[in-house]
């Protein structure tokens, strides 16, 4: 029975196969490494960059010369089982040891790391015409790009921000470029040093005009790129000035490879992170699932230290003076007698109190004695309303009299 054919696969789609100045086959050995690896390597621009073969345009490794100091050659070793010829290349932060076949792979290596380094084709090198002329043509590609790229150094950022960035990663570079404040295109430098512990915080201008860089220093010094300028401050300070570069060798996201169920191919996924649950409240079990709260993300770079908590609003009462001459001042003779306040009280309370006792008559009275009586009660509620302060004998009096007219009063009616 014939086995059914499978369809034919489309080839997978080949990457753009990237320029560069020089390639060829380069051994490395980086401070992790127990031993030499051999790549397929790559010069373009300022890093070199590193493959499993010479087919492959994905780099798998990569080292930016940004922070160059210096090429070193080390003695031949007299060992059959490595015969290599080796040099290092000695960078601010780490130094990266390199094997080659030969002294000409060596000279051709370092010429061309010089050349995009410098900007400038060396001349204490042992190298053939058409080697020289091919790094006169990576030279003048160099200074092309950089015209139009800015520098890793370079980051948007303001002038209290770039303090900040130098001062909480002081191992990654003490040199900052960011926009300046008067724009123009123009740029600002700002450095950070220890001083005797303490720190000193430069800022430099730098202006654009035309095509070129001036630094505005006592004598102006003009550069045709950043990179330029870049390296005016690393030199002019015998290398004491470092670029600041962050260290971007580990990842923020994480990432797996997957098979791809329909072609077969592998695939990289990155998986959103999960939400941690917060402490709000929990929805019921049957009802519908609440989103997960949203969270701004804040950078940590502009995080600035947190302000001290303002104070609480001052009490309305606080805002009110109490005159103390206002309050009058009462001088007791008796100090059993109660305050005038206590005593206007208690005969507010008691007046009604009495006209209370008095029930209405069953019988009219006669016209002459109710007029004579309700205008000597309310002469005597007069006068008793006009005092501010009544006197206990005179509250008696007033209450005997009105006993004596009701008994009267209920003498005739019997």
């Amino acid at each position: 029975m014939a086995s059914a054919l499978s369809p034919p696969r489309a080839p997978k789609p080949k990457g753009i196969v990237p320029l560069h100045y020089y390639e060829n086959f380069l051994e490395k050995k980086g401070p992790r490494d127990r031993d030499y690896r051999k790549f397929w390597a790559g010069l373009q621009g300022l890093t070199l960059y590193f493959y499993n073969s010479n087919r492959d345009f994905q780099h798998v490794d990569k080292v930016d010369l940004g922070g160059f100091v210096k090429l070193t050659d080390e003695a031949p070793r007299r060992n059959l089982h490595d015969p290599g010829i080796h040099f290092s290349l000695v960078l601010w932060n780490q130094e990266i040891k390199f094997k080659v076949d030969s002294l000409e792979s060596r000279e051709i290596w370092k010429g061309f790391i010089l050349t995009v380094v410098e900007l400038r084709v060396p001349s204490n090198l042992t190298l053939l015409p058409g080697h020289l002329y091919m790094m006169a043509e990576a030279r003048d590609k160099e200074e092309a790009r950089r015209a139009l790229e800015k520098p890793s150094c370079f980051l948007k950022a303001s002038r209290l921000e770039a303090q900040l960035l130098l001062e909480r990663y002081p191992e990654c570079g003490n040199l900052l470029l960011r926009p300046s404040g008067g724009g123009a295109g123009g740029v600002s430098v700002t450095t950070r040093q220890m001083l005797n512990g303490s720190p000193v915080i430069r800022h430099y201008r730098v202006k654009h005009e035309g095509p070129t860089y001036v630094i505005d220093v006592e004598e102006p010094f003009s550069c045709l790129s950043l990179d330029a300028v870049v390296s005016y401050f690393v030199t002019h300070t015998n290398k004491e000035l470092v670029p600041f570069l962050l260290d971007e060798d580990y990842e923020k996201v994480l990432g797996y490879v997957e098979a791809d169920k329909e072609n077969g191919e592998s695939v990289w996924v990155a998986p959103s992170a999960p939400t941690a649950p917060g402490p709000g409240p929990v929805p019921p079990a049957g009802g519908p699932k609440q989103p997960p709260p949203t969270s701004t993300p804040v950078s940590t770079q502009d995080k600035l230290p947190p302000l001290p908590p303002l104070p609480p609003p001052p009490d309305q009462d606080e805002n009110y003076v109490i005159p103390i001459g206002d309050v009058p001042a009462a001088n007791y003779v008796n100090d059993k007698v109660l305050p005038p306040s206590r005593q206007v009280a208690l005969k507010l309370k008691k007046l009604p109190k009495a006209q209370a006792k008095a029930p209405k008559p069953p019988v009219k009275p006669k016209p002459e004695h109710k007029v004579v009586n309700s205008g000597l009660l309310a002469r005597k509620l007069a006068a008793s309303t006009a005092q501010p302060i009544f006197p206990t004998t005179g509250l008696a009096d007033v209450t005997a009299e009105l006993e004596e007219k009701l008994q009267k009063r209920r003498a005739l009616e019997h």
